[in-house]
Order: C-alpha cells, then sequence, then structure tokens
C-alpha cells in the first residue's frame, strides 16, 4: 500500500497560515491522561471510543502514535503519525509540526535515521531557528556516521542557546555515546570559561562531573542539594561514587528519600551502588521499592536489576521466573534474552 500523508518538505510551497487543527475531544484527552500514567494499552481502548464518537480523527490517531511509542511498537507508531498527517487540509498547521517531531521520533527509534534526518530539514526549512530541530537532526547524523554535519547542528543548537546547560549535557552525552566525548567536553568547557555569572551550582557541578572533575562537582553540588531536587542528589552521589566514596554516596541517596518521596530513578542509583558495595540484599530492596512506585518509567530497568541483584544472591529459580516474565513484557531485550539462556542452566 502506498502510503499517503502531508509531510513538511522544503520545496512544497511555504502557507502562511499557521492555525490549530481544533480541540481534543473528552475521551482524547482522558487517553492522553492514560498515556501520562503509563496504560498505552488503556489509552489505545479510550481511543477506539473516541474515534467511534466522531472526535477529532488527527488528534486520536496522533494519541494513538504516542501510546505505541510507549508500547515500543515503533512500526506502528509510525504508521498512526502519518495517518495523521495525511489528514491535513493542506494548510501547514502547529500540530503538523508536532506530529513531524514525533514521527521523526518514532523514525530514529525503529534505526530509520535517514527518514528522520529528512524531517528535521524540512522543518528547520520552515522554521529556521527551531533549536530542538538543530539538535535532534545533529543526533541522527551522528548516528549514520556523519560526524561533521552532526557537529555543525550541535554548534548551532549551542550558539543559539548557550546558556541552555541541560542542552549542552545533552550534547556531549550523545558526542560521548558515539566515541566523541572529548569534543563534548569542549562544549561544557566553553560554558564555564565564558564566566556566566547566572550560572548556578546546580549547572556548573552537572558540568564539572562530566568533565571528570568530581571533586569540584560534588563540593558544587553539595550547595546545590540545599536547594533540594533529586537531581541534585543523583549528581552528589554519581560524583562521590566516581571517586569511590561509596558509603557517602550511599548516605546522600538514603539522606533524599527520608525527607522525600521515592523517586524511581534514585532508587535504581541507589541499588546499584549497593551492589559496587557487595549489599545485594539491600540493592534488591532499593531496585523493588522502585518497582512499587507509580507511573514509573523506569520500570524495566527496575526489572531487570532486580533480577541480576537475585542472581548475586544465589536465588537463580526466582531469577529465572522473573526473567521469563520480563521477557515476556520486553521480548527485544537481547540481552535479557541471553541471560535467561544461562539462567537455565544453572
Amino acid at each position: 500500500m502506498k502510503r499517503k500523508w502531508i509531510c513538511i518538505l522544503a520545496g512544497l510551497g511555504i502557507l502562511a497560515a499557521l492555525t490549530g487543527c481544533g480541540a481534543a475531544g473528552e475521551r482524547t484527552q482522558g487517553a492522553m491522561q492514560l498515556i501520562q500514567s503509563l496504560d498505552y494499552q488503556g489509552a489505545l481502548e479510550q481511543l477506539d471510543l473516541a474515534e467511534e464518537n466522531g472526535e477529532n480523527t488527527r488528534l486520536v490517531n496522533r494519541a494513538r502514535g504516542i501510546a505505541c511509542m510507549g508500547l515500543t511498537d515503533y512500526a506502528q507508531a509510525e504508521a498512526y503519525f502519518e495517518e495523521a498527517l495525511g489528514g491535513s487540509n493542506g494548510l501547514v498547521q502547529n500540530v503538523d509540526f508536532d506530529l513531524n517531531y514525533y514521527l521523526a521520533a518514532a523514525y530514529t527509534k525503529n534505526g530509520r535515521y535517514s527518514e528522520a534526518e529528512g524531517i528535521y530539514d524540512a522543518v528547520l526549512a520552515l522554521r529556521p531557528n527551531e533549536k530542538d530541530a538543530y539538535f535532534l537532526r545533529g543526533n541522527v547524523r551522528l548516528a549514520q556516521g556523519n560526524y561533521e554535519t552532526a557537529k555543525a547542528d550541535f554548534d548551532k543548537a549551542a550558539d543559539m542557546d548557550p546558556r541552555n546547560y541541560d542542552r549542552l549535557i545533552e550534547i556531549y552525552q550523545v558526542l560521548d555515546y558515539y566515541g566523541h566525548g572529548e569534543d563534548g567536553q569542549d562544549y561544557l568547557r566553553a560554558a564555564l570559561e565564558a564566566g556566566d555569572k547566572e550560572m548556578d551550582k546546580y549547572a556548573s557541578g552537572r558540568i564539572y562531573y562530566y568533565l571528570g572533575e568530581y571533586q569540584n562537582a560534588y563540593l558544587d553540588l553539595e550547595e546545590a542539594r540545599e536547594k533540594g531536587g533529586v537531581e541534585s542528589y543523583l549528581y552528589l552521589g554519581r560524583a562521590y561514587e566516581a571517586t569511590g566514596d561509596y558509603n557517602y554516596a550511599v548516605n546522600v541517596y538514603n539522606s533524599y528519600l527520608e525527607k522525600n518521596e521515592g523517586n524511581a530513578e534514585l532508587y535504581n542509583q541507589l541499588g546499584l551502588c549497593e551492589m559496587t558495595r557487595g549489599e545485594y540484599r539491600k540493592a534488591l530492596e532499593a531496585f523493588q521499592a522502585g518497582m512499587q512506585l507509580e507511573n514509573t518509567t523506569m520500570m524495566q530497568t527496575l526489572a531487570f536489576n532486580e533480577i541480576v541483584a537475585y542472581e548475586h544472591l544465589g536465588e537463580y529459580t526466582q531469577a529465572y521466573l522473573l526473567m521469563g516474565n520480563y521477557l515476556n513484557t520486553y521480548p527485544d531485550d537481547e540481552q535479557a534474552r541471553r541471560e535467561y539462556e544461562f539462567l537455565s542452566t544453572r
């Protein structure tokens, strides 16, 4: 079947009107709430009812695509986003840009980097000041091995928003992932050398952390944690872990949990730190505490680490049973499948 959708493409003629596409209906809004609570299957069921009730088809398919992304069914997500784009009336609307970003994300998750790059090209042809599009295009260009063009995109994104330290750190992280960590650190050093008086200790502490200057990192982050916030505690603990002070790192994580509601990422980091200390029972308790939290996006990571903790405790039967359940939920995890075969021999 020939795919039919209106994608934002350079050279098709720029239409001046940028309008919305109508409000989402009640069931569509309800589905989006279910998506926020990670109930993707429930959201899809709600969206079927929304379609039956005649709610906005484009927004229904947009929400379906987002739900499928949550279910890691990227091919089906692509189809829904493409169908939503195909419902355009010929005027480029704000929702078209939104849908193209989602479609590019689905392409990226599905390894279709060239198609994703084409979408970002088109977005930038219409909106040349889209900072996110430069950053995201740099990601997919780097994934294709096109370092020079990716670096140009990262340079553009950094130049357009030099005080966005979160983005500079993201640029470092993706460059580091693809083996260009030293080049990524250049962005971080430039931010420190700029002498921005508005840079707070949380920002500088994280930058020092990624530069490997862990003492400077934890000194700044010690000040930052007084302002609260789980991220400050996470980075502070990781900085101490990087220096080998796992005992103090555990204290940092527990000090947050004693005063605040649980956080899945922090429980996971605490569990990993306990594993490094050889405290496998405490690690298991941390992973399981994180799994008890509602609406966590860390469930897959926590579930896998729970199994690893059981392995270290020598409880191979329990680990084997849990791994079987894990693979039913996350069948594409090849590392887990290899681990499952290993556990079957224990």
